[in-house]
């Protein structure tokens, strides 16, 4: 898939990759740009309306602390009346209560106990219930026990703590209200239960974000039990979402706020745990409608610049086109050169960079007519000089010829040792005149050495041998003509001369590294450490040769031969200790 896009884009006119390239570096930082922006707008109508939920919880919060509290004092003053508790003491061991003394108890403390219930607004009421129902009920505080047993929570095994939204039953009629209620037991140290405490208050009060009818809002309350209560927007409520965060787990303590995705709605869920009424008031705002107006705005904004970058992409080529114009005049220019039109020349060239590639390019096709004719001088001298080499075969043949005749004159004397020098030496001018267009083997040069020692040790009264060490896959690699009998003339003047005693000349071939190495030394004289390191300077160049004797001139020219058939990484190393030896290293790439 990569490759398929990159041979289209390779496909494409320059001016579409200009235009191409340049509408991605306007689109590239836009989309980055309005990718942050909505997602910053994103997260601030998150962060805002969670802020908001926080809030409203802290408000509910203090709220329902508040009516706990109110409630707490209420029950607790009830429970530390001494005239109530004597009364339900008595009404528990079933005595006989004097009529004057019910009015009494009734215009006192039942008056006061309901003053006291009365001024506190956040009540809906405070009912005492006697243990049985031998007594006098005295209304809106005291009553018996079988209107205790009307009341929905007083069939419960275990009525006491707080009860929840139930309906008020005490006379038999269901109030529109629902209640709720800390139920609390009255015992007495001798009598045991002597009575039960019901302090309530609706449930619209305790739990006023039940009610409150605010637009994609709702609220419930669930016990530690589990116990789901709804107010009036219960029908916006789906309890399997409730049941959902409840296996998520509430907080132990205080107001935890959080979003989440519920499907398709985007919802800020706070919780409430309040240890006092064992249970927790979740509230839910949906912001789906806010998220989808940025999302709107997103998409809006994503299609206007749709319709303005292809716009935009129509301008940009037309304006590319214009200032490629030169460049497409330069290229028709170009595709008549390679037809073969030479005389093509790029007219009204300009200042500008395209102005000096269409000048450039004129002096380029001046150039190359320039060339050409030399091209041609060169052929001819070429041709020229190949009459001359074969003329100058035919001298060669003449030369072997006469040699031939004095070596059969020299044969007929019986001057053996003659005719073989002749032999060598014609062995080694046929090797020399021989025209060779490439490398030739390394047994041919070696062939060519043991020619040119035969012919040396006649001149000198000792012998100079000839020590060979070289594989037959060595033999068979190729070097340059007349590399290594350079190295063995060297061997012999510089290193071997001035001894003037028998010795041997050891050439060793081996494979190093997948390379070819060949290694001549002698035992001659050696070099002191100066005098080498000047001769490798010299043969890499580093120090100008003069060209006269010991100059290292022989050794460079086989060094750059080397180098310019094989690469820079090829060629000779030297190595030698003075008075004991030299040994030179040609290396060349192994060939199968």
């Amino acid at each position: 898939m990569g490759r398929r896009l990159e041979e289209r884009l390779n496909g494409l006119k320059l001016n579409r990759k200009f235009t191409l390239v340049i509408t991605v570096l306007i689109i590239l930082p836009i989309s980055i740009l309005a990718g942050v922006l909505f997602y910053t707008m994103e997260e601030n109508v998150i962060s805002e309306n969670t802020d908001y939920m926080r809030y409203t919880m802290e408000r509910n919060s203090d709220h329902i602390r508040k009516n706990i509290d109110s409630i707490n004092m209420t029950t607790q003053f009830f429970l530390h009346d001494e005239a109530l508790l004597q009364m339900l003491d008595r009404i528990a061991d079933r005595q006989k209560i004097e009529t004057e003394e019910l009015l009494t108890f009734y215009h006192s403390d039942i008056a006061a106990l309901e003053r006291l219930v009365n001024n506190n607004t956040l009540l809906y009421g405070v009912r005492v219930y006697a243990v049985n129902d031998n007594m006098q009920e005295m209304m809106p505080i005291l009553y018996s026990r079988s209107r205790m047993d009307k009341m929905e929570w007083a069939k419960k095994a275990d009525y006491t703590g707080w009860n929840y939204h139930y309906p008020d039953e005490l006379f038999d009629n269901r109030g529109a209200a629902k209640i709720a209620s800390l139920v609390t037991n009255v015992e007495d140290y001798e009598s045991g239960l002597i009575g039960v405490i019901e302090t309530a208050v609706t449930m619209e009060n305790m739990f006023p974000a039940l009610y409150e009818r605010i637009e994609d809002e709702w609220s419930c309350f669930i016990s530690d039990t589990g116990e789901l209560y709804f107010g009036d927007n219960e029908q916006e409520f789906s309890e399997e979402f409730v049941r959902f965060q409840m296996e998520e787990g509430f907080e132990e303590d205080g107001i935890v706020t959080d979003y989440t995705r519920q499907g398709e709605e985007h919802l800020i869920v706070s919780y409430l745990h309040v240890r006092e009424l064992q249970g927790t008031l979740l509230s839910v705002k949906n912001i789906s409608d806010n998220v989808r107006y940025v999302y709107r705005m997103r998409n809006s904004f994503v299609a206007i610049m749709i319709v303005l970058l292809v716009g935009l992409a129509f301008l940009i080529n037309y304006i590319v086109k214009r200032l490629l114009r030169q460049f497409y005049d330069i290229l028709r220019s170009i595709r008549g050169i390679q037809k073969g039109d030479l005389g093509v020349r790029i007219k009204n060239c300009g200042s500008d960079e395209m102005g000096e590639l269409g000048t450039q390019i004129n002096k380029m096709l001046d150039r190359i007519e320039q060339l050409m004719k030399e091209n041609i001088d060169r052929e001819i001298l070429a041709k020229n000089s190949q009459i001359r080499a074969l003329q100058n075969q035919i001298n060669a043949h003449f030369i072997y010829n006469v040699l031939e005749s004095v070596k059969m004159m020299a044969e007929i004397d019986e001057e053996y040792m003659i005719s073989d020098a002749i032999t060598s030496l014609g062995n080694l001018l046929r090797y020399s005149m021989k025209w060779v267009s490439g490398n030739v083997r390394v047994e041919e040069e070696i062939e060519y050495i043991r020619n040119y020692l035969m012919l040396i040790n006649l001149r000198f009264d000792y012998e100079i041998y000839l020590s060979l060490n070289l594989p037959e896959e060595i033999m068979q690699q190729e070097i340059p003509k007349m590399s290594l009998q350079p190295i063995v003339e060297n061997a012999i003047y510089h290193g071997i001369e001035d001894l003037a005693e028998d010795t041997n000349i050891y050439i060793k071939g081996m494979e190093k590294n997948g390379d070819c190495v060949i290694e001549i030394s002698d035992a001659g004289k050696g070099m002191s450490d100066v005098e080498l390191e000047r001769l490798k300077k010299k043969i890499a160049g580093e120090i100008e040769t003069d060209g006269g004797s010991g100059s290292g001139i022989g050794l460079k020219n086989v060094q750059d031969r080397i180098r310019m058939s094989f690469g820079e990484e090829y060629g000779i190393d030297i190595a030698s200790k003075l008075g004991c030896y030299t040994k030179v290293m040609v290396r060349v790439p192994m060939r199968s």
